[in-house]
C-alpha cells in the first residue's frame, strides 16, 4: 500500500507553499488527502474542508496551518493515527508536537518541499 500524504491547510493559490506541496506530490504520485478552507477542484484533486474521517490510512499529516489554527485538528491528527507529523516552517508548536509525540508519532520540524527535493521524505 503507497504512503499517503493528508496537506492540512491546503490552498488553491499558487503563490502558497501549501499548494506547492500538493502540486509536488501530485508530480510524485504520493496518494495525497488536501483539507483546506474551501471545497475546491485542484487540478484534479478535491481540496475538502472539514475533518473527513471517510479516507484511507494516512502515513504523514504536513501542516500550513499556523499554530493558533491548529488546536480544532488536535484529536482529529490524534484520531487518524499518523506515523509522521511534518511541521513546516510557521507551523511549529510544541503543544501539538508533545502530544503528537505522546500518541506515537513521529514529529518532524523540516520543510516538506526541501525533503521532496532532496529525496528524505
Amino acid at each position: 500500500m503507497e504512503k499517503c500524504t493528508l496537506v492540512l491547510g491546503a490552498s488553491p493559490k499558487p503563490s502558497r507553499f501549501a499548494y506547492k506541496a500538493v502540486r509536488s506530490l501530485q508530480r510524485r504520485e504520493i496518494p495525497i488527502v488536501a483539507i483546506g478552507r474551501k471545497d475546491v477542484d485542484l487540478e484534479g484533486l478535491k481540496i475538502r474542508t472539514g475533518k473527513p474521517l471517510d479516507i484511507d490510512q494516512i502515513h504523514t499529516i504536513t501542516l500550513y496551518l499556523n499554530p493558533h489554527h491548529q488546536k480544532e485538528y488536535y484529536d482529529y491528527i490524534i484520531a487518524l493515527k499518523p506515523e509522521r507529523l511534518i511541521f513546516n516552517p510557521g507551523t511549529i508548536n510544541p503543544e501539538l508536537a508533545e502530544l503528537a509525540k505522546k500518541n506515537g508519532i513521529k514529529v518532524v520540524e523540516d520543510c516538506m518541499l526541501v525533503m521532496l527535493a532532496n529525496g528524505k521524505y
